[in-house]
């Protein structure tokens, strides 16, 4: 069987973010943790190699592969939010230890970039009335934590009259 799973290249945190992604996130788990067996350049024998994890429903390895490759914000993971409430849990959750940035963006405690965003945002940014749309775009901008309410409102012209 063929299968395709993301690598994170972590410095010696794989487990401890693995579980932590676990622990925040639905539909998500630590299926496996493997020991090396061998002294490599990142550590020693008996050490953690490699951790599978399953974040929102998508495995993932987690590899203990020292500190010459650090994550940037040129890749992040996407976040879709059923409600404001999950965005805010979510949010608190991944921002502990980590970085807010804006427009619904974080770093987290490992250096990890994530979106988190309230699936009915499309509804505004991208919405039929172009005016709304972009007002709502506007909203947005000067957000770090995604508000939906404030999206919505802006989108219908709140107290732009």
């Amino acid at each position: 069987m063929t299968s395709l799973a993301t690598c994170l290249w972590f410095d010696g945190k794989a487990e401890e973010a693995a579980t932590f992604y676990a622990s925040v996130l639905p539909d998500s788990e630590v299926v496996s943790v493997e020991r090396s067996s061998a002294d490599w350049p990142a550590g020693r024998a008996g050490d953690v190699l490699v951790v599978r994890v399953k974040i929102l429903g998508h495995l993932f390895t987690a590899l203990n592969g020292g500190p010459d490759h650090p994550f940037t914000d040129a890749v992040s993971f996407q976040v879709e939010c059923g409600s404001q409430e999950e965005v805010d849990r979510i949010w608190a959750a991944l921002t502990d230890g980590g970085e807010e940035v804006m427009c619904g963006w974080l770093t987290d405690r490992y250096g990890l970039s994530w979106q988190v965003i309230p699936i009915e945002m499309t509804d505004y940014i991208g919405g039929p009335d172009p005016e709304g749309a972009a007002r709502a775009m506007q909203a947005m901008q000067q957000m770090v934590k995604l508000d939906v309410a404030a999206m919505r409102r802006a989108y219908e012209g709140a107290g732009t009259r």
